[in-house]
Order: structure tokens, then sequence, then C-alpha cells
């Protein structure tokens, strides 16, 4: 059952945002109507919902009142037992929804995200792969009307990705890529092998938060910079000047390098972003891991040591291992356009069991 009360307060703080935007309680500052703005948009679905389903809870104590009533007559009555059918279908629907929307949020869902993908065994067809999973990706962003910039990169002789750094910007990325981290494996055979052998190999992804200045304060003291000449494949000098730049985060032990632009400047200030990520991360993951010590989610940890996901060419399959769901669809998932299909299983199975810890009182 829903909580009442909770409802209630929900209503109440609808209806006080409602009134302070509208200027019926005074004056305001524009950083407070921002502020109270965002709230609104936040819970303007959950009251919407609500007052469907308090609606629709009222309209069928209406009709069982009705058919109870000794002057209905049997064709009334008829009619009223049809929509008390239909209303006792929509109800636990319209209950569910609700509940779906009062799950905690993760106060990372409407963040951008940095996108790492790297060739893992396999070598050069492992790159190659890493290469199908960032064009993969890159459609999944264009369908979405998402913005994808590659931070930094590294080509295979083959014309595969060694590894890859993409910022994607738009509407609720992280939400919708964060359970992509980890192992992906790849049996197919490859263009190089003469035999028609299926070959194995991997490729690992991680996806992280993009951190702003605000999530992760980071102390001039805790980053030691080392600033080089920048090199391309086979060790060749790709410039002239020292502009490469590697930062290390002291406390932490992370490492980030970025050479792609010819100004250290850039460089650094895009090192400092994904460093600030991939700290924001780490913390986000640790307090995770505090906040439910037991919890061994299906849709897994985000580790990207965790093989998740197989593409089987040969039959024409992807199987996400997590929620043992098979797509006999490849080539679709690879070009972006049913990728979908597997995230919104993803998400929704995470949904599910964070409904069961909740209802379950874990």
């Amino acid at each position: 059952m829903l909580p009442e009360e909770k409802l209630k307060m929900i209503l109440a703080r609808f209806d006080e945002l409602e009134a302070g935007m509208s200027g019926e309680m005074g004056d305001i500052a524009a950083e407070e109507f921002v502020k109270m703005s965002r709230e609104y948009a936040d819970i303007k679905p959950v009251v919407e919902a609500i007052r469907e389903f308090q609606s629709a809870r009222e309209e069928l104590a209406d009709l069982l009142e009705m058919i109870a009533g000794e002057d209905t007559d049997a064709e009334m009555k008829e009619m009223a037992e049809l929509e008390i059918e239909d209303l006792k279908t929509t109800l636990p629907d319209l209950e569910h929804s609700i509940k779906l929307q009062l799950l905690p949020k993760d106060d990372a869902d409407e963040k951008n995200a940095i996108l790492e993908i790297r060739a893992g065994t396999g070598g050069d067809e492992a790159a190659l792969f890493a290469g199908d999973l960032y064009r993969m990706y890159q459609r999944y962003a264009e369908g979405l009307g998402w913005k994808s910039e590659t931070m930094s990169s590294s080509d295979s002789d083959l014309g595969g990705i060694k590894e890859i750094v993409v910022k994607v910007t738009g509407r609720n990325v992280f939400a919708n890529l964060k359970f992509e981290s980890g192992v992906h494996r790849v049996q197919r055979v490859p263009e190089t092998e003469t035999g028609g052998r299926i070959h194995t190999s991997a490729a690992t992804v991680a996806v992280l938060p993009e951190a702003e200045e605000v999530d992760v304060q980071i102390a001039d003291s805790d980053v030691r910079v080392d600033i080089f000449r920048a090199s391309g494949p086979g060790g060749q000098s790709v410039n002239t000047t020292d502009s490469a730049v590697r930062l290390t985060h002291i406390p932490t032990g992370i490492v980030v390098q970025q050479q792609d632009e010819k100004s250290q400047h850039k460089n650094k200030a895009k090192a400092m972003s994904v460093l600030r990520s991939r700290i924001y991360e780490a913390e986000r993951a640790a307090k995770a891991e505090e906040r439910s010590a037991t919890r061994k989610g299906q849709v897994g940890t985000g580790d990207r040591s965790e093989r998740i996901r197989t593409y089987n060419f040969p039959q024409g399959r992807v199987t996400d291992h997590r929620i043992n769901l098979t797509l006999y669809k490849l080539d679709k998932v690879l070009a972006g356009e049913a990728l979908g299909e597997i995230v919104d299983a993803l998400i929704a199975e995470d949904q599910a069991e964070l409904l069961a810890e909740i209802e379950g009182g874990t």
C-alpha cells in the first residue's frame, strides 16, 4: 500500500511551490526561484500520478456505492460492474507507477557522462571490437539527441581503438548509460582469420558521471602535474612542444593522461575533468557500498572487471548475463537502434530490486 501521509506531504509541497512561484507568497530571490523551479519540475510527474490514482480510487468507491444501492437498476449495475473491473486492473498499475517515482533517486542520474572504452584481451580483434562499441554508443547517443566529444583516443594499426575517452552530454545521460560499465565480450571470426575459427575477445567499458567542481574539491597540493612531449603510434612525436599532461591524484593514486590537444592548457583542463569524475565515481561507489553492503544487484556493481554482455556474431545474438536477456538482433544493437531495449530492461530490473528492498524492509 502507498503511504498516505507521504502522498499528502508531496501534494502539500507541490501546492506550496506553485504558490511561491506565482508570487502569492511575496517576492523571492532569483536563486531561490530557480531552486523551486527544479523541485517543481521533479515532483510534478509524481503529483499527476498521485492525483490520477486518487481520482480512480474515488471513482471506484462511488461505483461500489452505486451497485450497493437498492434504487440502482440492473442495466446501470451491469455497466458499473464493468467499470469496476477496469478500475481494479488500473489501480495497481497506477500505484506501482507512483512507487517507482518515489524510489530513492541517484543524484548522478541527470549528469553528463565520461565514457571510457578500452581494448581488452584479444589483440587487434579486441581493438576492432572496442571501435564497434564506440560507434554503437555514438549512434545510440545521436538517436537520443545527445552530443559526444572525444577527450582522448588511441587507435590501433588495423583501424580499431586501443582506448577512447568520450564526454557525452544531454538529458539523463548517466541514468541511461551507468549499467554499461564492465567487460563486453565478442565471439566472431576475425577478418584476419583464414581458417574460419571463431575467436573470443573483449573490451572494457567504464561510465563515470561527469563531476563538476562543486561535486569534488581537489586541492592543488593533492595533484602532481607532469608535462611532457606528446607522442603518437610507434613513439613518434606528434608536436614539437611539451603539451601533454599527466595528473596524479596523490591521495587516491588515480592517474589521468591527456595529449590530444596541442595546447597544454586544454590538455590539463580535459585531464582535470576526467580526474574529477573518476574521484567522484570512486566516492559514490564507496558510499553505495556503505549503504547496502549486502546488496549484489543483478544489474551489477559497475565494476569494469565484471563480464556483463556477450555479442555473438555467428548466432546474431546479444546476451546480457546480469538479467539473462538475449536479443537476436545483433546488427540493430550495434547500430544503436536496439541498445535501448537492453538499457530499459536493466533500469527496470534495478527499479524492481529497489522496490523489493523497500517493501521487504531490508
